[in-house]
């Protein structure tokens, strides 16, 4: 089976179809069934109703993705993208949804230390929940904090959940540099966090786990609604908790009108513990490592592929919570199949995470016996015992005696010199493991300054 995309050029399915998602083959069937992609060249967009959506499967496990990484990949081919626009139809385009998050996002460098005062009913080492993480962000006074309101005015919470967005229209940009109006109707949307102050009503989105980049529809959506009910300024949050800290991000739209039009305005890292981390200390941490493996054995334990060390932490949080499935650990984290196999083997690599099957014959993922007892770590405790982990394999142990020495950081040269002291690989395997330890090795430094 195959389709022809937007530029003209055939691209067939996959052959191993146990490594392409339920939802991916069924948007395969139905722009197979369609003229979606003709119609998208003549008219910019394709309207398609959710009743025939249902047909292939159920719309809400189709139409909603937040993140880039969690697109079928049927539309990463062929840059189309998908809005609701009334609580039964969608628009189909290729369409630019997505904000790109800074760079620096999985690298926290400055972190502002907030005091919550003593709660019963919350526990602040174990923040597991979206919701919990909003309340804290409430009662603790990050958010007057973070949009820098006089130290009388205090945000109260007045509204959340499920809602419809009302009647508007706006214009967004296409892959082509064009610009299309897309006409909304009662769209469903959902609201994580809505505050109102004496001076500001503040629209947060809410998110417990990494990614590169978020879907606007998140930020853009309820603040037509809103901007159309309320005559205070209307402040935009996108906030991540993730690893003890809590990145905050605001936004605004420079053009009500247009979808595309989101500028980043300012952003700022906080966290309810001591995050202070010395290079000493680092070097305390190192001084006590025994046992070093020299990782020459990949059979074992494959060398790691996963660049965003943040992100194995995220996992980690993650199966804390409970055993969870490849598919499941795919679906929560936004990873593609691949992707779940460098996180789960960057843990393995770590001791962190084992998998196991059930009497069902399911491959599950689980957190060891040490990965349960980092997690109940505080946040210094923590980062120390992940860089204990990672200093008892070689390659990380003689850089970091290397850059206590030369106060510099390595290169890739020589880096790469270090892995193939150990191990025989190609040159373009060396190359690509190569910048996954320099992305850990530079999580390691910045760690220090906190």
């Amino acid at each position: 089976m195959s389709y022809n995309n937007i530029e003209g050029e055939t691209v067939t399915k996959k052959k191993n179809e146990s490594k392409i998602s339920i939802a991916d083959q069924e948007w395969r069937n139905i722009f197979n069934d369609f003229n979606i992609i003709e119609e998208i060249e003549t008219k910019g967009k394709y309207e398609i109703d959710s009743k025939v959506i249902k047909k292939y499967r159920e719309p809400r496990l189709m139409a909603k993705w937040d993140y880039t990484d969690s697109l079928p990949q049927i539309f990463k081919e062929t840059k189309i993208n998908i809005l609701p626009i009334s609580r039964s139809s969608y628009s189909l385009g290729q369409f630019l949804l997505y904000e790109k998050l800074p760079e620096d996002i999985d690298t926290v460098t400055d972190i502002t230390t907030i005091h919550l005062d003593d709660f019963e009913t919350i526990n602040i080492k174990n923040i597991s929940s979206e919701a919990t993480a909003i309340n804290i962000l409430q009662l603790s006074g990050i958010l007057e904090d973070f949009l820098k309101l006089p130290e009388k005015e205090k945000f109260h919470n007045t509204f959340n959940g499920r809602m419809s967005s009302g009647e508007f229209d706006f214009k967004v940009n296409t892959i082509k540099n064009k610009s299309i109006k897309i006409e909304v109707k009662n769209a469903q949307i959902e609201i994580d966090g809505g505050f109102e102050s004496e001076n500001n009503v503040v629209i947060l989105e809410a998110k417990n786990s990494l990614n590169s980049d978020f879907n606007i529809r998140q930020l853009y959506y309820p603040y037509r609604l809103w901007s159309n009910k309320v005559k205070k300024p209307i402040r935009l949050i996108f906030s991540i908790y993730s690893n003890k800290i809590f990145r905050l991000f605001e936004y605004k739209f420079e053009d009500k009108g247009n979808y595309s039009s989101i500028k980043l305005v300012a952003k700022k890292n906080y966290s309810l513990e001591d995050t202070s981390i010395t290079m000493e200390e680092l070097k305390e941490v190192h001084s006590r490592v025994v046992n070093i493996q020299s990782d020459d054995d990949e059979r074992k334990t494959p060398f790691p592929q996963a660049d965003k060390f943040e992100r194995v932490i995220n996992l980690l949080e993650r199966l804390y919570r409970s055993d969870m499935s490849g598919e499941e650990i795919e679906n929560y984290m936004k990873f593609s199949y691949r992707q779940k196999d460098y996180y789960y083997n960057a843990g393995k690599y770590l001791e962190l995470f084992e998998k196991y099957k059930t009497e069902e014959g399911v491959i599950k993922y689980r957190l060891s016996k040490l990965g349960k007892s980092i997690y109940k770590m505080n946040y210094k405790e923590r980062q120390l015992k992940l860089v204990e982990q990672i200093f008892s394999h070689r390659i990380f142990n003689e850089l970091f005696e290397e850059y206590i020495r030369n106060k510099d950081f390595p290169t890739k040269k020589k880096v790469e010199k270090l892995i193939r002291k150990n191990n025989k690989f190609s040159n373009k395997v060396v190359s690509r493991r190569a910048s996954t330890v320099l992305y850990w090795f530079a999580w390691v430094i910045n760690l220090v300054g906190n």
